[in-house]
């Protein structure tokens, strides 16, 4: 078996971590057993680009499980968790191409890899996989029949290919599902990024002016759990209707320009480059932390601020302390990448059962339906959906009612007035 991680002696670590994440993945271990019992993806070859984490290695372990051929790279250079890759390769026979620090170069080369196997399916977080089939490795588009987007930067990306008409094939937008994005990357995004900066620098939140560089869904949540540490929370954003959505959850929102010279810390959020310029960077606090939680490190202009700077030097695991020309020194957490992944754990494996549960079935969806799809971005269908959230909402131990023929027929109806 072709594979390329850091070190297979990690494995016995890596098993017994992936074991603890599969006990709070309930939706998930369902799926598993569904698809051990009537291999839906059988004959597929599919190729997954994720984190490479606990979490993400029971979603491949489902994925085999369900007959598919699978094999798997990093979606971010800092993301993987070199002794899960080990375990997956050696214990649950899963070919990985990931090291946790990989540089540029092989980080394509490792994306280069997975796809060298000709996938039938994609599974991306960030659409790097989808992108280079579009670019560099256009022969293999024809065997292809669908893709799948975890995140809301891939989807961003893969809704534009779609808008200009170049997208080859159909692609389930993942991120998009209710279970995803309200909780995923809420909550997930808002406890895992605030795990990482405080891993990366054990610096205390509260009475700190903490800046949320956007208010979407994963802002939200990073706003959310900064204010119950007793931070002073700070938001910025560019769209009208989520900057009043800030302000009427109590938070300040100003223009970057303002929070630029008081805060303490500053996470960037948005899925867009460059939010946190070198005029940002020169008018910031002597000490200043700043991070990204969003996919891509170009939400922070690290080249403008090498620019600004007279030295950088490590100053702790994950922390590069840059020494700007006006004498004042600014801290980058993580190389300004996912720092709940590059510094921490990322997301706690119960609110990744939902997301990875829509991944896999919106694999087995490709699997059935692909070919009478459109080569456009489409939302994972509601009743998957929905009958995730009923199987969470089991595995918790709550119930919820059920309408009455006389409701349905209510709602139904038009003659019904007052």
């Amino acid at each position: 078996m072709d594979y390329h991680i850091k070190d297979i002696g990690l494995s016995g670590k890596g098993k017994k971590r992936i074991e603890w994440a599969e006990l709070d993945m309930p939706v998930l271990r369902r799926v598993n057993a569904n698809f051990a019992k009537h291999r839906p993806l059988k004959g597929t070859r599919l190729a997954a680009c994720l984190h490479v984490t606990t979490e993400t290695a029971n979603l491949v372990i489902t994925l085999k499980a369900g007959g598919a051929d699978v094999v798997v790279c990093a979606s971010n250079p800092l993301s993987t968790q070199d002794d899960v890759a080990a375990s997956l390769v050696k214990d649950f026979k899963i070919p990985v191409f990931a090291i946790k620090g990989e540089d540029n170069k092989t980080y394509y080369r490792h994306l280069n890899a997975v796809l060298d196997r000709k996938p039938n399916i994609t599974m991306d977080d960030g659409a790097d996989l989808v992108s280079l089939v579009h670019s560099g490795r256009k022969d293999l588009a024809q065997y292809v029949m669908g893709s799948t987007e975890e995140t809301t930067t891939g989807v961003i990306r893969l809704k534009a290919m779609a808008v200009n008409k170049v997208l080859k094939f159909p692609v389930i937008a993942v991120n998009d599902a209710s279970t995803k994005h309200f909780f995923d990357n809420r909550y997930g995004t808002g406890q895992s990024t605030l795990d990482g900066i405080l891993r990366a620098t054990n610096r205390l939140f509260a009475g700190s002016t903490f800046v949320v560089l956007g208010y979407g869904w994963c802002g939200k949540g990073v706003a959310m759990r900064a204010r119950g540490l007793g931070a002073n929370v700070i938001v910025t954003e560019v769209d009208p209707l989520k900057a009043l959505e800030a302000v009427m959850d109590g938070f300040r929102v100003m223009p970057m320009a303002d929070p630029s010279k008081i805060g303490d810390i500053f996470c960037t959020v948005t899925g867009n480059l460059n939010v946190v310029r070198k005029e940002h960077f020169l008018r910031m606090k002597d000490g200043a932390l700043v991070c990204n939680s969003g996919h891509f490190n170009v939400e922070l202009d690290l080249v403008g601020l090498k620019g600004a700077s007279k030295g950088k030097k490590v100053v702790r695991d994950f922390v590069e302390e840059y020494t700007l020309k006006n004498g004042r020194k600014v801290c980058v957490l993580g190389e300004g990448r996912l720092i709940n992944l590059a510094s921490a754990e990322g997301h706690p494996a119960s609110v990744m059962d939902m997301s990875f549960a829509n991944q896999a079935l919106a694999a087995d969806f490709l699997v059935k339906k692909g070919k009478s799809l459109n080569n456009q971005v489409y939302t994972v269908p509601e009743e998957i959906d929905k009958e995730i959230a009923r199987l969470k909402l089991a595995s918790l131990g709550m119930k919820i009612d059920t309408l009455t023929a006389e409701q349905k027929k209510y709602l139904a109806s038009w003659e019904m007035g007052t």
